[in-house]
């Protein structure tokens, strides 16, 4: 497991129990191994006779002794996964309520045991829903957080609002953008565009093999792999020319690593354990990639072009402090956008005219 290799931690960190199997700490009373509730709960629903609901309240009781966060919602999303439904709740009566097989509990069980391990749900399930598409998920690729998906609303609201002020969109607007994504994952944000845009083109990098080969396997699965061009690159030894493939940019959209350095240690163990740190880790203060996408986005826009980013809370005063210090970038801070805990999360910055 990455807790036990990755510098980062072995400095700040001694092993969190939680990464560890068999040294969870539970929260109350007696740990029960999984084996001895498992016992228990069969002999008290009769051998063989075990529901949905009667796994769920299993894996839940396991997951609780041992200290795994969000073990209700954990156990309800391997259950229904199991069983072909996205969630627990979209389960009919019948599915609820029939004894499970012996190989759907063997499935439940070997999943719930990757979950024991703090690994997010994410990954133990191998797919993950993003602005209504399934996406292949897979460690140590960044997980996309929900938050995001309004990253995504922002990018589609201003292409259509400026297509319908354009006269080259009339009588119809279709937006018709190309958009370059800087730091792709798995690709949630830019198949989402693609999505939402039909007639968009996406330049998806990122520097990371392992996050291209799963935004690639996502577009072909999705069949958006002929509008998007994805990069295995370094945002950081980038070139204007090596990006402009269809032309001048008119927006960039980014969820880079934005976390402060000082932070990282604090990050949950489902994090520190399997996702890649260096998709997170922004720096001493949060804005190493930030400053880089700024720095490049002039090269790469059109004249009232779009830079869509993601941030810490922190970061919109400290945004527009260094665009102001910088106005060799015709960069201006024109929206500040706050997520849906009211924490100003989306910065849209606008290219202007020389």
């Amino acid at each position: 497991m990455r807790c036990l290799t990755h510098p980062l931690l072995r400095k700040l960190l001694s092993l969190p129990p939680q990464c560890v199997p068999g040294r969870g700490t539970p929260r109350k009373g007696a740990v029960l191994s999984p084996k001895q509730l498992f016992l228990r709960q069969s002999c008290s629903a009769g051998p063989g006779l075990m529901t949905a609901t009667d796994v769920v309240h299993y894996w839940q009781k396991v997951f609780e002794t041992n200290g795994i966060p969000e073990a209700q919602e954990s156990s309800q999303y391997i259950v229904s996964f199991v069983l072909g439904a996205k969630t627990f709740q979209s389960l009919d009566s019948e599915s609820l309520h029939t004894p499970l097989t012996a190989l759907q509990q063997e499935q439940i069980q070997q999943l719930s045991y990757k979950r024991l391990q703090r690994m997010p749900v994410q990954y133990v399930l191998g797919e993950w829903d993003f602005q209504d598409l399934t996406l292949k998920m897979r460690p140590p690729v960044f997980i996309p957080r929900p938050e995001t998906e309004d990253l995504v609303s922002l990018v589609v609201e201003e292409e259509f609002q400026k297509c319908e002020n354009s006269t080259l969109c009339f009588p119809v607007p279709v937006p018709h953008p190309v958009i370059l994504e800087i730091g792709c994952g798995s690709g949630a944000i830019a198949l989402s565009l693609l999505c939402k845009l039909p007639q968009s083109r996406v330049i998806a990098m990122d520097k990371e093999e392992a996050a291209v080969d799963l935004t690639r396997e996502n577009a072909h699965r999705l069949q958006l792999q002929e509008r998007i061009r994805i990069i295995h690159q370094d945002v950081s030894h980038s070139s204007a020319k090596q990006l402009l493939l269809w032309g001048p940019i008119d927006v960039i959209v980014s969820n880079p690593p934005y976390v402060f350095h000082e932070d990282m240690a604090s990050l949950d163990a489902e994090i520190l354990c399997y996702e890649d740190l260096d998709a997170l880790d922004g720096g001493d203060d949060g804005m190493r990639v930030i400053k880089t996408i700024l720095a490049l986005a002039p090269s790469l826009l059109k004249v009232s072009g779009s830079v869509f980013l993601e941030v810490d809370p922190r970061h919109p005063n400290m945004v527009e402090q260094w665009l102001q210090a910088h106005p060799e970038l015709l960069l201006t801070l024109r929206a500040i956008h706050k997520d849906f805990c009211g924490k100003p999360r989306f910065l849209h910055i606008q290219k202007q005219s020389s």
